[in-house]
Formats: structure tokens, sequence, C-alpha cells
């Protein structure tokens, strides 16, 4: 029989039919031990627990253990996860009794359910979050793999992600856009120096997400990287959505009656199979309340807490967004419970992690994406924001810190009644970063609702968009909070690891 021999490009392009059709007879099924091409990874970090995730390349007994020690001497054994086909062969399983404040090493291991033949065991690590102060380090970001822009071995890969790893943070914030499920990516791209940015290819990423698979694929396609799986890995990860996890500036009642690329034209059904995805194939603590629930309240210790939000699933229509009575955005219960828990939060900085910033004008064709409209008083979706900043300021609710992306490049933002048009609340910052791996573009323009003043921004020069991350305008932002002092660092960096701009924020008692 003559050697057959693929590239890794034709390899993925091709796996579904060599899957099926190519049989090769001196391999037996018992020989052949089940692969986690896709690595491994942990998320929603508590004092006590995680929730860690794997996925092999057929039905399997996920099989994972855990120890205080890199030996993984006197590990725990969780009972078997059996994983098939209506996850994508995925898995996730929830680590419990945890030590607090305590480095936890885990070991994930496939066991082949037809003969329990095992996979290599593939291992992470992460930090616990602590019961009492401590130091406390953690990156954020967002956009990955967007507007063309997938993985190019011969440019490193996703190196932003090895950046990121260098700092080794406590965890990483997602802050949205974590696929691009809209983005096809096309083989080769010619850049204006000349050179050929040149995409890794799977057949999901060569036209717009529709089906479960497709969407299961847009994540999986991600983790091919080699520095998002050594990241992953090594940082636990908080993720939220925005808008391409599904398609680019959707809505629920969305019907996308013109554009060709989709067969399936309901908004809402493609983000039911989008929503499973992101759930199915990141490794979020999930409720049964509200299994797709993204909106959540993560602890870390006493000097921090994060608040999740969701500024997608609850909203209504993209209009000009002028509505004098208001217009959905929160939703009554994340709105609800947003208030409720920033009361009740003991922590000294409550970090507000938005998927859109609240300043910065986002348009959709005609109508207003984000809650900003142009100047003048709170209408619309800006009324959600407003009852959120006021409630603070009546709550006496100290130390509130908003962290965003989505707008593909990085910027420090200062908001004061002094400069607001709407002057019920206090001071605050909120701070973008953004993109990971993705096109970058800007600067946007501001409304004076809340009075925003741009501290800082770093974006292309006039005239240019979508620039490609080889051309270094990859953005992330790195938070410190000091144990002894309280103070909370923020620093925005770029991909070459270069500090572009920081402020020391000190806490003030309520």
């Amino acid at each position: 029989m003559p050697k057959i021999s693929f590239t890794r490009r034709q390899t993925l392009l091709g796996g579904v039919a060599l899957g099926t059709s190519l049989a090769v007879p001196s391999l037996s099924r018992a020989q052949s031990r089940p692969i986690m091409e896709h690595g491994v990874m942990s998320g929603d970090v508590t004092h006590d627990g995680a929730i860690v995730w794997g996925r092999a390349d057929r039905e399997s007994k996920m099989l994972v253990e855990w120890a205080t020690t890199e030996s993984m001497t006197d590990a725990r054994v969780l009972p078997g996860l059996n994983v098939g086909t209506p996850t994508s062969f995925s898995g996730k399983m929830a680590l419990t009794g945890l030590p607090s404040d305590q480095d936890i090493f885990y070991r994930v291991t496939m066991a082949d359910l037809a003969d329990n033949t095992m996979s290599e065991p593939l291992t992470g690590r992460f930090r616990t979050a602590p019961m009492s102060k401590r130091d406390i380090s953690f990156v954020w970001s967002g956009d990955t793999a967007g507007q063309g822009w997938g993985i190019d071995e011969s440019r490193g890969g996703m190196t932003t992600y090895a950046t990121m790893l260098g700092h080794r943070p406590d965890f990483f914030l997602h802050s949205g856009d974590t696929v691009y499920a809209d983005g096809s990516l096309q083989d080769e791209v010619e850049l204006d120096d000349g050179t050929i940015w040149n995409n890794l290819l799977t057949p999901s990423k060569m036209k717009v997400a529709e089906t479960l698979d497709e969407f299961r694929d847009q994540h999986l396609y991600n983790y091919l990287d080699r520095n998002v799986r050594a990241f992953n890995a090594e940082v636990p990860m908080i993720a939220q959505w925005d808008d391409h996890e599904v398609t680019n500036n959707w809505y629920p009642n969305e019907i996308l009656a013109s554009d060709d690329r989709y067969s399936v034209k309901s908004a809402q059904l493609l983000a039911a199979r989008a929503s499973r995805a992101f759930h199915e194939m990141i490794p979020t603590r999930q409720t049964l309340a509200e299994p797709m629930r993204v909106y959540r309240k993560l602890a870390y210790g006493p000097l921090l807490e994060i608040f999740v939000i969701d500024l997608r699933t609850y909203r209504g229509d993209n209009t000009a967004n002028r509505e004098e009575n208001g217009a959905p955005f929160l939703g009554a219960d994340q709105l609800a419970w947003l208030k409720r828990e920033m009361m009740n939060s003991k922590a000294t900085w409550k970090v507000i992690a938005s998927d859109m910033p609240i300043g910065m004008m986002v348009t959709d064709g005609d109508n207003m994406e984000n809650g900003a409209n142009g100047d003048g008083p709170a209408l619309g979706r800006e009324q959600d924001i407003a009852t959120v900043l006021s409630f603070i300021k009546a709550a006496g609710i100290a130390n509130t810190v908003w962290l965003t992306a989505d707008v593909h490049y990085t910027a420090a933002h200062h908001y004061s009644p002094e400069r607001a048009v709407f002057q019920d609340f206090e001071p605050f910052w909120e701070f973008v970063s953004g993109p990971l791996h993705a096109g970058t573009f800007g600067p946007s323009d501001y409304d004076n609702t809340f009075g925003p003043e741009v501290r800082f921004a770093k974006h292309p020069e006039a005239g240019q968009a979508n620039l490609p991350p080889s051309d270094g305008l990859q953005f992330f932002g790195k938070v410190d909070i000091a144990a002894d002092t309280g103070v909370m660092t923020v620093r925005l960096m770029d991909s070459a690891d270069v500090e572009l701009w920081s402020v020391d924020l000190e806490p003030r008692t309520a």
C-alpha cells in the first residue's frame, strides 16, 4: 500500500471525509487511543471549586483527578462523566470541596467507551480564590479570531495569549466575542506590505455558523491554536458573550431577511444554538434556574467581586434608541439581580464586566447597537444604565469599575456628573481593551449623557480599519489589587507586552 501523507491544512479540511471513508487496515480501534486535540481548561473558580472542561474525539468516559501538588500525589478522583454526540464529545465537571487560596493541579483522561482504551492524559492548573486578603492579579480582553484573521501558524498564531500567560494571572476575563461565528475565513489574505496571511482552515470556518455543530466548531477552531491551549491549561477563564457568538449586532427578534449568507433567518434560532455551543465549549458555571444564563457573580475574596452582565440576550430591537420611556437592555430580572448582588457585596472592589462600553456610540446601519445614542438625556437603552448608576449612588456602593471590550481598540474613560446631562451618579472609571486576535478599528464617537472623558486611547490612524494582528495593535488589560493598601492598578497593554498607560485607583469607604 503506498504511503499517504497530508498537510495539516488538508487534514483539517478533509477531516470529516477521512474519518468516514479512509480506513487503515493495519490499525485496529483498540490500538487507536482517544485524542484530546483541543486541550483542557478551567473556569469560574471560587474559593472552594471550579469547572474543568475537556473533549475527546469519540464517545468516552471523562476522568478527572485533582491534587494540591504537581506530582499528583494522593490525587482525588471524580466519578467519570460519559461524553458523546449530544455535546460533541465535550464534558464539563465541577470540582468541589477544594481548599481556598491553593494551587490546584488537575488531570483529564478520556477512556474509550467501546473498549476502555485510555487517551494520553492532559494536565492543567489554577489557584482557588482566597478567603482572606492577598494580592490579586488578572487580565481581561475580548474579540478572538475576527474580521478574517484566523490562525496563521507561520506568524506564531494567536500570540497575545502567550503574552498574557507570561504574567501568570489569577484568572482571565473574556469580555465577549469569544468567537466570530458570522465571519468566514479565506485561505490567504494579501496584506498591505505584500506578504500573505495564511489562515488555518476547518470546514466550519469557511461559512457562517448556522447549525449547532457549526457553532461548536467556532470554539474548537480557536483551541487549535497552541498559544490558546497553553493559556487555557494554566489560567482559569470567566467568559461572557456579545454579538459575534451568534451574528453581528443581533437582537432576539431579528430576522436576517436580506443576508444571503444565511439559510436560517431567525436570530432567535441561531442564538439558541450558539448559546448551547457557548456553554458546552467554555467552562461556565450554570444554574438549573436558567441553564443558558450568562450573567453571574464571581467572588474573589474580600478585595474583589466580579459581576458579569449580559447586554445581548434580553434586549429589544435595534432602533434609533431614543424611546422616552426606555427600551429593554438588561431585562428586569437581570437588573434586579445586579442591584441585589451589588447591595449585598462586602468586597472592596466591585468590577462590572460588561460586554459593551457605556458612552461609545456603536451603530447598526441607521440604528443604534449600544446604549449610547447621541448627546442628551438618558433615552432608550441608556435608561437601564442610568438606573444602575443611580442605584449605586443611592445605596452608597463604593469602588465600582467597569471593564469591557467590543470596539477593537484600547481606552481609559472617566465618567463624571460634572460633564454629564444625566447627573444622578458618582464618578467612575471604565476601561476598554481588545482585540485579542482580530481586526483593529477606531476611534468611536461618544455622547455626553454620562459625561465620558477619554484619558487614554490607542487605535489605528484615521482612515485605517481592520488592521491585521501582525500590525501589533492587539490589546489586553491587566488589573492588580494590593492586599496591604487595597489599591487597584489598571494597566493597558499591547501584544508585545508594552505598558501603554496605567492608573492607580485608591479605594474609598462607602
